[in-house]
């Protein structure tokens, strides 16, 4: 049984910025040029909070949120590598990111995946998050499917 660890960082890390460059890879296989249009919302500049996730301490997994509102954070960048899917690192990274939101008194988590994206679509549904009118900029994107969950400390 792989044991998987997690580390609170920023987005300079520079696992964080490895697993990243494999996102945008992921995506622009997934989604071609759509996925130019998307690239500008997700720029990771100086956020503070992100969770990067290790087994035997290889970074296998990422995630991170920026505020959104007073009340509200957004997810951003959730991503876990080919050969580790499957063994519940997304779940504990996306936990670790809404516990830390917790921390810091936000109430609400918001996201944006895409269609091509049905593991992260079941992922969020599976952990409590509900379907949402796209949101700000998502909301013209015909691809993007936004969701959004309370946030309530154990």
């Amino acid at each position: 049984m792989d044991i998987i660890t997690t580390k609170r960082t920023k987005s300079s890390d520079q696992d964080f910025g490895f697993l990243v460059a494999k996102l945008d890879l992921d995506l622009n296989k997934r989604y071609n040029k759509a996925q130019v249009e998307y690239d500008k919302y997700n720029k990771i500049d100086l956020i503070e909070t992100v969770i990067v996730a290790y087994i035997n301490n290889t970074p296998v997994g990422c995630g991170c949120f920026k505020p959104f509102d007073n009340n509200t954070i957004e997810i951003k960048r959730m991503f876990v590598q080919a050969d580790y899917r499957g063994k519940g690192i997304s779940k504990v990274i996306l936990g670790k990111l809404e516990d830390w939101a917790i921390e810091l008194g936000y109430t609400k988590s918001v996201l944006e995946t895409g269609k091509g994206q049905p593991e992260a679509i079941g992922l969020y549904t599976k952990l409590g998050y509900s379907l949402i009118e796209n949101f700000g900029q998502y909301a013209d994107m015909p691809n993007s499917v936004c969701f959004e969950k309370r946030l309530m400390a154990d």
